[in-house]
């Protein structure tokens, strides 16, 4: 292959994904994240619907990021609180039926960084910064070049306006207003 169409460089004397358009798969991605009940036990949650694109710059700090992730699409393995997180306790998926992310920098060395970008829920945008690591490269058996990263953080789902909760009899409170992030994102390079 020519230096334009490898899938994969060094920079840095590290290899990255070749610079282009990488698009998630979300059959094998997981946007994920982590509640504590009664301040506790972790409750942990995903979204099965998510369209994102990775645009990985020349310059590595020169990459963006943009999701679009399915509010109705939350799974916690439990119906019931599924369906609360669905009712406008929660996510209001009935008005509020997307989350988008747009990132706005990148710091990077290595095979890691940091990306910080809007986070919009509700119509409430906020700013968010994700610790990202690319894992690597990988040929699929249909030709596909896939690059694969993994990102995490940790919001304050309060600050979208998500405030639902109760008081516990002995202090404290049900859900945890700290909420960690995690993402694995495998990516396909478009042509």
């Amino acid at each position: 292959m020519s230096e334009n169409t490898a899938p994969t460089r060094e920079v840095g004397g590290v290899p990255l994904p070749a610079a282009g358009v990488w698009k998630v798969d979300a059959g094998h991605t997981e946007v994920g994240f982590v509640g504590r009940h009664f301040m506790l036990t972790k409750v942990r949650g995903r979204f099965t619907s998510v369209d994102a694109t990775v645009e990985v710059g020349e310059r590595p700090e020169d990459s963006k990021v943009t999701a679009v992730i399915e509010m109705k699409s939350v799974d916690s393995g439990d119906q019931t609180r599924d369906d609360h997180l669905r009712s406008a306790d929660f996510f209001d998926v009935e008005k509020y039926p997307k989350a988008t992310f747009t990132s706005t920098s990148v710091a990077w060395q290595g095979t890691a960084g940091t990306m910080t970008g809007d986070l919009t829920i509700k119509d409430v945008t906020r700013p968010v910064t994700l610790k990202v690591d690319y894992l690597g490269y990988a040929r699929d058996p249909w030709d596909n070049d896939r690059a694969v990263f993994s990102a995490s953080g940790k919001v304050n789902r309060e600050d979208w306006g998500l405030t639902w909760n109760m008081a516990l009899e002995a202090g404290g409170i049900l859900v945890s207003k700290e909420i960690e992030l995690s993402l694995d994102l495998e990516t396909i390079r478009q042509v």
